[in-house]
């Protein structure tokens, strides 16, 4: 299974514009596979709903999440769909095989004044602090993915239509719009970009002290840092601010369709999971949009 894997994950990689988080994930939960069936001394074509349902048994022996299960599941199909396309196999024996039913998780997200506090954290009288500044601030203006963050070029971004292009997933690319704020920290960080030491010709927009594009990873750690700093939460990663970005929208009135725009969702029910929204808000609009809700005066 080896060179189909391989040649699996290069395609995610090449044609597919996975993200390096995904592309890793995937590789482990299909490795584990891989082991599965050598053991067995099994071939790609001889694996049906049967080995595959023998395999999550054996995870779950061994304590897994039914989120982990549900992950390793959809790795597993995608791949075999891969392998259907490519005529290693006739079918897709993980068509028929159960996604474990998930506890729904809300996900976590940062108020308005936490929001604040953190954008307000890093230092506006240096160079890496004003880059910091505008990473946070893009971040939280346009609810973009870390990856997404990482990949935008200079060539991206207008500051005059405060428009960004994001390269998503599966190569999709979408406009997004950043509010004033963010265009005034990005302006600031772009004044003094050039005391990166620039690599020739690197069009990333947000650099590390090299000067070549940030990674994924650095911009976790910074996050993280400021999270820290700011005494908020600290077990909540980047990808709250995505969440904060969504929730605050929707807490203001955005339309869901819109908001799943934004988010490059493909799913309106991938962006239902926002619809969260804290109880006094939805009795509030509750109270002033029902007709029979007010008390007669």
């Amino acid at each position: 299974m080896k060179k189909e894997l391989d040649a699996y994950l290069a395609y995610l990689r090449h044609e597919r514009n996975a993200s390096p988080h995904t592309i890793s994930s995937y590789k482990i939960d299909l490795s584990q596979l891989a082991a599965y069936l050598e053991a067995r001394k099994l071939k790609l074509p001889q694996v049906d709903n049967v080995v595959l349902r023998g395999f999550l048994v054996e995870l779950y022996q061994k304590k897994l999440t039914k989120t982990s299960a549900a992950r390793k599941l959809a790795a597993i199909r995608s791949f075999f769909e891969y392998c259907v396309r490519r005529k290693w196999v006739e079918d897709n024996p993980a068509k028929v095989v159960a996604t474990p039913r998930l506890d729904r998780h809300v996900p976590r997200f940062l108020s308005e004044d936490e929001m604040v506090k953190l954008l307000e954290v890093p230092p506006s009288d240096d160079a890496l602090g004003l880059r910091d500044r505008a990473i946070l601030e893009f971040f939280y203006a346009t609810g973009i993915r870390v990856s997404e963050l990482v990949g935008a070029d200079l060539d991206d971004i207008s500051l005059d239509e405060k428009m960004v292009r994001v390269r998503g997933k599966g190569k999709k690319e979408r406009l997004v719009p950043f509010g004033r704020k963010a265009a005034a920290s990005l302006e600031a960080y772009l004044r003094v970009r050039p005391s990166f030491p620039l690599v020739l010709g690197e069009p990333a927009v947000f650099l590390n002290y090299q000067g070549t594009r940030l990674t994924s990873r650095s911009i976790q750690r910074l996050v993280t840092k400021y999270f820290k700093l700011a005494a908020l939460r600290t077990k909540i990663s980047p990808h709250a601010l995505r969440h904060s970005f969504a929730t605050h929208l929707l807490s203001r009135g955005a339309d869901l369709r819109v908001i799943q725009e934004l988010l490059g969702h493909e799913s309106l029910a991938t962006t239902q999971k926002y619809t969260h929204v804290d109880v006094k808000h939805l009795l509030d609009v509750y109270r002033k949009a029902h007709p029979r809700a007010r008390s007669s005066s």
